[in-house]
């Protein structure tokens, strides 16, 4: 492939020393919800193809399982994941930073992250087959979701069989929609491997709920989180607030650590990729943008009590 594959690429508003919150991003998806009734990804693992991560950060102790690089950094060195970006040291912080009564809070604090390097420097460029090496490294780790903030303008083949793959092993597999939009939702922005069909494209809002103007569109995004001012981890002990759709990815690869928790508990049996992804979009509420936007809608995780509580108050001679 001639192409290169690239981070999403992400805006840096702010850095800071310390932190000790939930981000607001992780509040808005009604993640403490799940926390309260004990779901906090437990024996889910989450493979993030991304840059690397500082393994040592405080916020993400006890949380990485295992590494794994398949770049060309630091002499293509098996388990170095040394992230000299820091954009995968931030997605994996929203997806699993520990609860630890300092720093951040990720979506899923209980998870377990296989870190798998597919992007190499500080722009965080690869080879399209860095990254299916780095799908088919995570499916022969039996993870349950792979959680992608990459993207490239060409189609490639052996990249689109490797997604099939890991579904067809019934994993989730999760990319950023791409931050090439042109805030004209009637224009096709397409990043692979986001727009194949069987990937979740996660789009992009901000906190108060609106559209991000740099999120793609297009017919295969499936849903939208939060994408801007996103709090998180980055290498040094350090946080920073990033945007892009890069940020709302790892919200959606969290939620479904919890997701996949609750409902198998619920079910007492495996669920397959096709089920859990029906059950995440059951948890969307429908912000009012074009479907090339928004997809299904915001995740929000309290959607089916939502709907309950709506049902219950109806009387039962409206619903005939």
């Amino acid at each position: 492939m001639q192409c290169e594959m690239r981070l999403i690429p992400y805006f840096m508003d702010e850095m800071m020393v310390d932190a000790n919150e939930i981000p607001k991003g992780v509040d808005l998806i009604q993640t403490p919800s799940m926390w309260k009734n004990g779901y906090k990804g437990k024996g889910m693992t989450i493979a993030i193809l991304d840059t690397g991560c500082d393994v040592n950060h405080p916020d993400l102790t006890g949380r990485i399982k295992g590494t794994r690089n398949f770049t060309d950094d630091d002499n293509g060195e098996g388990d170095n994941v040394t992230d000299y970006s820091g954009h995968g040291t931030h997605v994996a912080g929203t997806i699993a930073a520990s609860e630890n009564g300092d720093g951040v809070i990720g979506v899923a604090p209980l998870a377990d992250l296989l870190i798998i390097k597919v992007l190499a420097g500080r722009r965080g460029s690869g080879k399209y087959d860095w990254i299916v090496n780095g799908i088919l490294y995570a499916i022969e780790q039996k993870v349950d979701i792979i959680s992608m903030s990459l993207g490239g303008p060409a189609d490639y083949q052996p990249l689109h069989e490797a997604v099939q793959k890991a579904v067809d092993a019934n994993i989730l597999v999760v990319c950023a929609a791409g931050n090439e939009g042109d805030s004209n939702s009637s224009t096709d922005e397409f990043s692979y491997p986001a727009c194949y069909n069987e990937v979740i494209s996660v789009g992009a809002i901000d906190l108060q709920r609106n559209s991000s103007y740099f999120t793609n569109s297009n017919n295969e995004v499936d849903l939208v989180a939060p994408g801007e001012k996103i709090l998180s981890t980055i290498p040094g002990e350090k946080y920073a607030k990033l945007s892009g759709t890069s940020m709302s990815a790892p919200h959606v690869s969290g939620a479904l650590a919890l997701i996949k928790e609750f409902e198998q508990a619920a079910f007492d049996r495996p669920l397959s990729e096709s089920e859990v992804y029906a059950q995440l979009i059951k948890r969307t509420v429908p912000l009012g943008f074009p479907k090339t936007l928004e997809g299904n809608g915001l995740l929000f995780l309290t959607a089916p009590d939502l709907l309950r509580e709506h049902l219950r108050n109806i009387p039962l001679a409206q619903i005939g």
